[in-house]
């Protein structure tokens, strides 16, 4: 697999900078969360004067072998007619008019779609074949096929850095990839099977058991189980998934601010710190979703997500949902006023 240089943000300026933060005309504290958001991304960007520029929001689709057990109640014919929604209308697509609201850069990948897209169509194709293979039988992809994964989506971020961006989130569309995250939480967090498992795009409660009795086969159907990130991607990930880990390794080399989306990429970022854990000091975890496995998974990971909003979209659509949130922690540090400068008695 690429290698990645990633390294913790240089921390001797917290208190400098939490002092710089606590000088702005309000009591200590007394903008909550927005006061942490903008230290942890004046770490990030090592300055006391952050900006996020050109934010970018990269949705990698891929097709899942699973599906064809019946795990979703979404056909996967959805994925490839989704994608060319994506770019046909985008401003129409679920992720696509709040990235039009936020000013974000809509890109998206065809990781492994079932389906020949038309040449010319708006998809970027990296395409590593036409859908996983059945985890139930074994594995997922193979290691070659998951190290071309993580190059592929170093090699897209690497795209966005160069066009200024220093500010990205990343999406999937996948029937079935809620399958493939609940497998990668069990086996990284060692969290029961039953609370990985959820709903996905709105299996009813007979729906979910079934999906519940077919991810256990699948596990014991893996007879050399492992906690190693690598194999227990290869096993259970996709294609869309691989790319997503290779992309948050690479934004943080780049000392990018990643912004984390629902239950999928939360679980990619999972994946993604256990071969680097400093990968996490990049990333704000930007909401909580309604599938039911999101909450304990974000709490494994000590992650204190922004938005709570019930939503199970994906595409990264939490993520810049949550933007306008994250911005407003690097506009206090920009645009408030000192006590000083103004002359105001510090009341705390």
């Amino acid at each position: 697999m690429k290698t990645f240089s990633i390294t913790s943000p240089d921390k001797s300026a917290v208190p400098a900078l939490q002092a710089q933060i606590d000088n702005l005309t309000k009591p200590r504290g007394a903008l909550g969360r927005l006061e942490q958001l903008c230290l942890q991304i004046c770490l990030i960007q090592q300055t006391s004067a952050p900006r996020l520029v050109r934010p970018y929001n990269i949705l990698f689709a891929a097709d899942h072998g699973i599906e064809r057990q019946g795990v979703s109640c979404s056909p996967r014919e959805v994925t490839a007619q989704q994608v060319l929604h994506f770019v046909r209308h985008p401003e129409g697509s679920g992720v696509g008019f709040l990235c039009r609201q936020h000013g974000f850069v809509f890109q998206v990948v065809d990781a492994g779609v079932d389906a020949e897209l038309p040449a010319g169509c708006g998809v970027i194709d990296r395409k590593i074949r036409r859908g996983t293979s059945d985890f139930l039988y074994g594995d997922a992809m193979t290691e070659s096929e998951f190290d071309r994964c993580v190059e592929t989506g170093a090699e897209l971020v690497d795209r966005a850095f160069a066009d200024g961006c220093n500010v990205i989130s990343f999406g999937e569309m996948g029937i079935g990839n809620t399958s493939s995250s609940a497998m990668c939480m069990h086996y990284l967090t060692g969290i029961p099977l039953s609370d990985c498992v959820g709903a996905g795009s709105g299996l009813d409660s007979a729906g979910v058991r079934h999906k519940y009795e077919i991810l256990r086969q699948a596990a014991e159907n893996w007879t050399a189980p492992s906690n190693d990130a690598v194999k227990v991607m290869c096993r259970f990930g996709g294609f869309e998934m691989a790319m997503a880990v290779g992309a948050m390794l690479q934004a943080a080399e780049r000392r990018m601010v990643i912004l984390v989306d629902g239950f999928i990429m939360t679980a990619c970022m999972l994946v993604a710190s256990r071969l680097y854990p400093e990968v996490k000091e990049y990333a704000i975890f930007c909401h909580k979703g309604d599938e039911s496995g999101h909450a304990r998974l974000l709490a494994s990971m000590d992650a204190d997500p922004v938005l709570s909003l019930g939503l199970r979209l994906g595409e990264g659509s939490g993520a810049v949902c949550a933007y306008p949130i994250i911005e407003s922690a690097v506009r206090m540090i920009n645009d408030m006023d000192t006590f000083e400068a103004e002359n105001v008695t510090k009341y705390f």
